[in-house]
């Protein structure tokens, strides 16, 4: 039986990903240092066959202790901040560029089969063209946005140099249960659901006219399972988009939260933030066509299974207090 090591477990995307696994029966360890992953979004998958492994990737000891006697690795650890990249680039550094590495290291050490590794659309940059496909060249500007993608070239380098199988998924914009709305490193849905649901103003920075192709959390579980069991001939070395090739601006997604939540107040509009993009929408085609990605929950169902979400943790909370 084959072993999975998802690093970053603790995390939103990372946990989903252990989660789905476990589900199917896989044998299931996950790694992370709890910097802005949560101990409760593993704890309940403990309880379910996870194995646990508290360390750091810029530790190399703890990377080869994660790898030892793994098959496959979904590599979802980072700092996935822009604004703290801006702010403290060297932090970001290392534990996005020198982590990553470490990380291939051990896996290569471990024998590892594949690695699937957690891209981001942000490798595009401001580039006016649209939608964004692999095949365009990569202008970061953002310090993550640049590590994010020297990840990528290091897994393209391990597929070339040392014939391991390396699969790189670029998300777009990905929400759902389980992202952290108090987290500076969450995304806007995350933030405005929680904050219209406590009757709170939500901030727009900007004119809100800037638009991402938002994906909800199983259609990107989905995919990472694809590409992990992919024929190597069709994904290995290679990049992909994963979205739903939907645009929708930031004003646009504010007033569908309006609806579901319920929000009458107005909303905050500040100043842009330094490395944002302004739009940004995916070319799925590749993932298609490689290895079978179609994107299944749209963004107004996902929206209102994600506002549930919340609702139920609100709900619980206020119990435990009563």
């Amino acid at each position: 039986m084959a072993t999975y090591l998802v690093t970053g477990a603790a995390g939103f995307i990372g946990s989903s990903i252990a989660e789905a696994l476990l589900a199917r029966g896989e044998t299931v360890r996950g790694f992370d240092n709890l910097s802005t992953g949560k101990m409760e979004n593993v704890q309940p998958l403990i309880g379910h066959g996870l194995e646990f492994v508290e360390g750091d990737l810029r530790n190399a000891d703890d990377c080869a202790r994660a790898c030892e006697g793994v098959d496959f690795v979904f590599h979802e650890a980072a700092l996935p901040s822009v604004p703290k990249s801006v702010m403290d680039p060297v932090t970001s550094h290392r534990s996005n560029i020198e982590g990553t590495l470490n990380l291939l290291m051990a896996a290569r050490e471990a024998r590892v089969r594949r690695i699937v590794y957690a891209g981001s659309s942000s490798a595009y940059g401001d580039t006016p063209t649209l939608p964004k496909h692999e095949d365009m060249k990569p202008s970061p500007i953002s310090p993550y946005a640049v590590q994010k993608l020297c990840g990528e070239l290091y897994l393209q380098s391990f597929a070339q140099v040392y014939g391991m199988e390396t699969v790189t998924i670029r998300y777009f914009n990905v929400f759902g249960p389980r992202q952290d709305p108090t987290s500076a490193y969450s995304g806007v849905l995350a933030k405005f659901t929680m904050m219209m649901l406590e009757g709170k103003e939500p901030t727009i920075f900007g004119d809100g006219s800037q638009s991402r192709d938002f994906t909800y959390i199983s259609d990107v579980v989905n995919a990472n399972l694809l590409a992990m069991h992919a024929p190597a001939e069709q994904v290995s070395g290679k990049v992909f988009n994963v979205a739903c090739n939907v645009e929708i601006d930031l004003n646009q997604a504010a007033e569908a939260l309006r609806q579901i939540t319920g929000y009458t107040g107005p909303v905050h509009y500040g100043p842009e933030r330094e490395g944002d993009v302004k739009h940004s929408l995916a070319d799925i085609t590749a993932a298609e066509r490689a290895f079978g990605y179609k994107p299944q929950v749209t963004f107004a169902e996902g929206l209102r299974r994600t506002v549930d979400w919340y609702k139920e943790q609100e709900q619980f909370a206020n119990a435990v207090v009563r």
